[in-house]
Protein backbone atom coordinates (compact mmCIF):
# COMPACT_ATOMS: atom_id res chain seq x y z
CA UNK A 1 0.00 0.00 0.00
CA UNK A 2 1.59 3.38 -1.10
CA UNK A 3 1.31 6.32 1.66
CA UNK A 4 1.09 10.05 -0.04
CA UNK A 5 4.08 11.80 -0.51
CA UNK A 6 5.05 15.96 -1.26
CA UNK A 7 6.46 16.11 -4.74
CA UNK A 8 8.15 19.50 -2.86
CA UNK A 9 9.26 18.08 0.11
CA UNK A 10 10.70 15.15 -1.58
CA UNK A 11 12.69 17.13 -4.22
CA UNK A 12 14.18 20.15 -1.74
CA UNK A 13 15.21 17.03 0.25
CA UNK A 14 16.95 15.76 -2.75
CA UNK A 15 19.22 18.99 -2.84
CA UNK A 16 20.02 18.93 0.68
CA UNK A 17 21.13 15.05 0.73
CA UNK A 18 22.51 14.65 -3.14
CA UNK A 19 23.58 18.22 -4.19
CA UNK A 20 25.73 16.75 -6.70
CA UNK A 21 23.07 15.83 -8.92
CA UNK A 22 19.62 14.76 -9.77
CA UNK A 23 18.11 11.24 -9.25
CA UNK A 24 19.48 9.41 -12.03
CA UNK A 25 21.66 6.23 -10.37
CA UNK A 26 24.12 6.03 -13.40
CA UNK A 27 25.47 9.24 -11.93
CA UNK A 28 25.27 8.61 -8.17
CA UNK A 29 27.93 5.86 -8.05
CA UNK A 30 30.94 8.16 -9.36
CA UNK A 31 29.63 11.40 -7.26
CA UNK A 32 29.22 9.57 -4.00
CA UNK A 33 31.88 6.64 -4.98
CA UNK A 34 33.67 7.21 -1.09
CA UNK A 35 30.38 5.74 0.27
CA UNK A 36 29.77 2.96 -2.40
CA UNK A 37 29.63 -0.48 -3.10
CA UNK A 38 28.26 -2.64 -5.43
CA UNK A 39 27.26 -6.05 -5.13
CA UNK A 40 26.65 -8.80 -7.84
CA UNK A 41 23.52 -10.45 -7.78
CA UNK A 42 24.45 -14.16 -8.70
CA UNK A 43 27.55 -16.54 -8.02
CA UNK A 44 31.03 -15.91 -10.01
CA UNK A 45 28.92 -12.46 -11.05
CA UNK A 46 26.59 -13.99 -13.52
CA UNK A 47 25.00 -10.83 -15.22
CA UNK A 48 21.42 -12.67 -15.52
CA UNK A 49 19.07 -15.25 -14.05
CA UNK A 50 17.96 -18.34 -16.69
CA UNK A 51 15.99 -19.88 -14.11
CA UNK A 52 13.71 -19.79 -10.96
CA UNK A 53 16.24 -20.85 -8.89
CA UNK A 54 18.46 -18.03 -10.28
CA UNK A 55 15.86 -15.44 -9.70
CA UNK A 56 15.68 -16.85 -5.50
CA UNK A 57 19.11 -15.83 -5.44
CA UNK A 58 18.57 -12.08 -7.11
CA UNK A 59 15.82 -11.48 -5.10
CA UNK A 60 17.44 -13.05 -1.95
CA UNK A 61 20.56 -10.96 -2.15
CA UNK A 62 18.63 -7.92 -2.61
CA UNK A 63 15.87 -7.97 -0.35
CA UNK A 64 18.99 -9.02 2.10
CA UNK A 65 20.83 -5.85 1.80
CA UNK A 66 17.35 -4.25 1.82
CA UNK A 67 15.97 -5.32 5.25
CA UNK A 68 19.48 -4.06 6.59
CA UNK A 69 19.63 -0.93 5.09
CA UNK A 70 15.39 -0.65 5.95
CA UNK A 71 13.75 -3.04 8.49
CA UNK A 72 11.12 -1.14 10.17
CA UNK A 73 11.25 1.90 8.28
CA UNK A 74 8.64 3.89 5.47
CA UNK A 75 11.29 4.08 2.26
CA UNK A 76 10.53 5.93 -0.96
CA UNK A 77 10.36 3.19 -4.21
CA UNK A 78 11.54 5.34 -7.51
CA UNK A 79 11.06 4.36 -10.99
CA UNK A 80 12.26 5.71 -14.58
CA UNK A 81 10.18 6.03 -17.72
CA UNK A 82 11.59 7.61 -20.85
CA UNK A 83 9.77 9.39 -23.96
CA UNK A 84 10.97 11.35 -26.62
CA UNK A 85 7.99 14.29 -26.15
CA UNK A 86 7.74 15.75 -22.41
CA UNK A 87 4.42 13.73 -22.40
CA UNK A 88 4.69 10.68 -23.42
CA UNK A 89 4.49 8.14 -24.34
CA UNK A 90 6.72 6.81 -21.96
CA UNK A 91 8.83 3.38 -22.10
CA UNK A 92 9.22 0.92 -21.03
CA UNK A 93 5.39 0.39 -20.26
CA UNK A 94 5.89 -2.23 -18.11
CA UNK A 95 7.09 0.79 -15.41
CA UNK A 96 3.32 1.32 -15.22
CA UNK A 97 2.39 -2.62 -14.40
CA UNK A 98 4.89 -3.45 -11.67
CA UNK A 99 4.87 0.02 -9.94
CA UNK A 100 1.49 1.44 -10.31
CA UNK A 101 1.22 3.21 -7.09
CA UNK A 102 3.93 5.46 -8.17
CA UNK A 103 3.24 9.22 -9.07
CA UNK A 104 4.80 11.18 -11.42
CA UNK A 105 7.70 13.00 -9.43
CA UNK A 106 9.31 15.21 -11.71
CA UNK A 107 10.57 14.91 -15.73
CA UNK A 108 14.26 15.68 -16.67
CA UNK A 109 14.85 17.16 -20.12
CA UNK A 110 17.84 16.14 -22.03
CA UNK A 111 17.62 19.27 -24.74
CA UNK A 112 21.71 19.10 -25.13
CA UNK A 113 20.95 17.97 -28.65
CA UNK A 114 20.51 21.21 -31.16
CA UNK A 115 18.12 18.36 -33.02
CA UNK A 116 14.65 18.44 -31.34
CA UNK A 117 14.68 14.56 -32.58
CA UNK A 118 16.90 13.77 -30.12
CA UNK A 119 15.87 14.99 -27.49
CA UNK A 120 14.55 12.71 -24.65
CA UNK A 121 12.89 13.26 -21.48
CA UNK A 122 13.23 11.16 -18.26
CA UNK A 123 10.19 10.66 -15.73
CA UNK A 124 10.72 9.87 -12.39
CA UNK A 125 7.74 8.06 -10.21
CA UNK A 126 7.87 7.61 -6.59
CA UNK A 127 5.87 5.77 -4.07
CA UNK A 128 6.25 5.92 -0.23
CA UNK A 129 5.41 2.55 1.50
CA UNK A 130 6.53 0.70 4.43
CA UNK A 131 9.43 -1.24 3.89
CA UNK A 132 8.42 -5.17 3.79
CA UNK A 133 11.12 -7.91 2.52
CA UNK A 134 9.83 -8.92 -1.08
CA UNK A 135 7.49 -5.69 -1.48
CA UNK A 136 9.32 -4.61 -4.61
CA UNK A 137 10.41 -8.30 -6.26
CA UNK A 138 8.13 -7.70 -9.32
CA UNK A 139 10.24 -4.70 -9.98
CA UNK A 140 13.04 -6.53 -9.19
CA UNK A 141 12.83 -9.04 -11.71
CA UNK A 142 11.98 -6.65 -14.17
CA UNK A 143 15.28 -4.94 -13.69
CA UNK A 144 16.92 -8.51 -13.31
CA UNK A 145 15.88 -8.81 -16.72
CA UNK A 146 16.78 -5.23 -18.14
CA UNK A 147 13.41 -4.45 -18.84
CA UNK A 148 13.61 -1.84 -15.96
CA UNK A 149 16.49 0.65 -15.19
CA UNK A 150 16.96 3.39 -13.02
CA UNK A 151 15.12 2.06 -9.97
CA UNK A 152 16.11 3.60 -6.54
CA UNK A 153 15.26 2.39 -3.22
CA UNK A 154 15.60 4.78 -0.14
CA UNK A 155 14.55 6.21 3.10
CA UNK A 156 12.61 8.67 3.84
CA UNK A 157 15.49 10.74 4.71
CA UNK A 158 17.41 9.71 1.60
CA UNK A 159 20.34 9.21 3.56
CA UNK A 160 20.96 5.62 2.08
CA UNK A 161 20.41 4.28 -1.56
CA UNK A 162 19.82 1.09 -2.95
CA UNK A 163 19.57 0.94 -6.69
CA UNK A 164 19.52 -2.54 -8.60
CA UNK A 165 20.82 -3.21 -12.22
CA UNK A 166 21.02 -5.83 -13.99
CA UNK A 167 23.57 -8.18 -12.48
CA UNK A 168 23.51 -6.18 -8.81
CA UNK A 169 22.92 -2.97 -6.58
CA UNK A 170 24.99 -0.35 -5.73
CA UNK A 171 24.71 0.72 -2.45
CA UNK A 172 24.90 4.60 -1.24
CA UNK A 173 25.87 4.98 2.85
CA UNK A 174 25.69 7.67 4.56
CA UNK A 175 29.93 7.39 5.58
CA UNK A 176 32.74 5.21 3.94
CA UNK A 177 32.66 3.49 7.33
CA UNK A 178 28.95 2.11 7.29
CA UNK A 179 29.64 1.41 3.87
CA UNK A 180 32.65 -0.69 4.83
CA UNK A 181 30.29 -2.29 7.61
CA UNK A 182 27.79 -3.26 5.00
CA UNK A 183 30.69 -4.46 2.25
CA UNK A 184 32.39 -6.73 4.91
CA UNK A 185 29.22 -8.17 5.49
CA UNK A 186 28.70 -9.58 1.85
CA UNK A 187 32.23 -10.29 0.63
CA UNK A 188 31.13 -13.27 -1.00
CA UNK A 189 28.73 -10.94 -3.75
CA UNK A 190 31.59 -8.24 -4.89
CA UNK A 191 33.22 -8.08 -7.69
CA UNK A 192 36.79 -9.20 -8.32
CA UNK A 193 37.27 -5.98 -10.50
CA UNK A 194 39.80 -3.71 -8.57
CA UNK A 195 37.40 -0.93 -9.21
CA UNK A 196 34.82 -2.89 -7.26
CA UNK A 197 32.54 -2.83 -10.73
Amino acid sequence: MSLDFDREHLSALWQRQWPLGPPLAHELRDAYSNRWVRFHSLPGSKRYPEAEDEYAVVLDRNNTVLDELFAGADVYVLTMAWSSEPTGPELPTRRREVHPDGSLWMTLANETDADPEFHTYTHLYADRRRWQRGSVDEILREVADDVLSGVLITDTGLQRIHHPYDGGADVILTTPEERDQVRNRHTDWLSQHPTGL
